[in-house]
């Protein structure tokens, strides 16, 4: 397919401004032909950094996907309105690329992962975290034999004070549907699954808790994200830990938070194989293995770079104009919306929860 692929734009706010344009700005395999916020000013400012005066504008995602004939949407709104726009663009025929986490609940998923289904049309959210450099490399590592069999692991994403914006959508459930569990460990969950070779989840346990709700302190540039407001509301957690056990009898361990009495900002994948194991943080990759009865640490070279989002971008493009095998699939999608779930449910009740 030579044509350039026709995309809409829906929700203009700095997740598709800072990250998602660096991946549209001078791509001669996309055409932006239309652009849709409900605040006409985000609109405009978006029109102005990127020169896209030819873009049709709306302020109703309805009206895009009705006049407009696209090859797909890219969509990052507010968590609840992912699935909503999601469905109604599949079923008028357009492919979906989105923003994480799928839904904020099971059905949603489910209902996302339908339409694609029913309508022929591709769905898929971003995993940007695949697409590192460390990721990569790791995941041949794994794939190749190197550490044998997975079996267990931990994940997180720990933030000692990185609220964001508190009183706004990110910290009102309705909305968002979690605090830093859904914010932050579909990231890491994702990536942790992925590498031990996509195992369905069949039990959950959690907890969650929220004790710094009144804190206004910071130390995480990720904190900028979402508007604040003082007379908004906070019904979320700001930290939860979490336990999922897999079919293939593999487990693994998270914690996310926004905020928690740490040293520092912390975000890593541990895994443990029968042959190595391996720790992958934003600053470095460890493996841990031995050779000829000598025990070894490999410690490779690699450095991530600012492009994960845009190549996962980029090879949704792929997928719709050269056949690339997609590297996500919804019911990964659905499966990781499973966990959260379970994970809120069994913080609640007290117990594990079986999917």
């Amino acid at each position: 397919m030579d044509k350039k692929l026709k995309v809409g734009l829906i929700g203009l706010g700095g997740i598709m401004t800072e990250t998602h344009m660096r991946a549209y700005h001078n791509n001669d395999d996309v055409e932006i032909v239309a652009i849709c916020d409900i605040l006409p000013e985000k609109i405009e400012r978006l029109q102005n950094r990127y020169g896209l005066d030819t873009a049709h504008t709306y302020t109703d995602y309805k009206e895009l996907l009705k006049n407009e004939t696209l090859d797909y949407v890219d969509i990052a709104t507010p968590n609840y309105l992912h699935s909503i726009i999601a469905v109604d663009a599949l079923n008028s025929g357009v492919n979906v690329f989105c923003e994480k986490p799928d839904a904020i609940s099971v059905s949603e998923a489910l209902r996302m992962k339908e339409a694609a289904e029913k309508n022929e049309k591709h769905l898929m959210v971003m995993r940007n975290n695949r697409y590192r450099s460390k990721s990569v490399y790791l995941k041949n590592y794994i794939e190749e034999g190197s550490m044998g069999e997975v079996y267990c692991g931990r994940c997180g994403w720990q933030r000692r004070r990185g609220i964001p914006g508190k009183g706004g959508w990110f910290t009102t459930k309705e909305q968002s549907g979690g605090g830093p569990l859904i914010d932050l460990g579909v990231h890491m969950i994702d990536l942790a699954i992925w590498l031990m070779g996509n195992p369905t989840p069949v039990a959950v346990s959690g907890a969650t808790y929220c004790k710094f709700a009144d804190s206004n302190v910071s130390d995480s540039i990720h904190s900028g994200f979402g508007v604040a407001k003082e007379d908004g509301i906070f019904d979320v957690e700001d930290l939860a830990m979490g336990f999922i056990k897999f079919d293939n009898g593999a487990c693994l361990q998270v914690e996310c938070s926004w905020a928690s009495n740490i040293e520092q900002e912390n975000v890593f994948v541990e895994l443990r194989g029968t042959k190595a194991g391996a720790i992958m943080t934003d600053e470095t990759i460890k493996v841990f293995t031995e050779k000829d009865g000598v025990l070894e640490d490999i410690l490779p070279k690699l450095s991530d770079g600012p492009n994960a989002h845009i190549d996962n971008i980029k090879h949704f493009i792929k997928v719709l104009k050269d056949g690339e095998k997609p590297n996500f699939t919804p019911i990964q999608g659905v499966n990781m919306i499973k966990i959260l779930e379970a994970m809120y449910e069994s913080a609640e009740t007290g117990f594990e929860v079986r999917l």
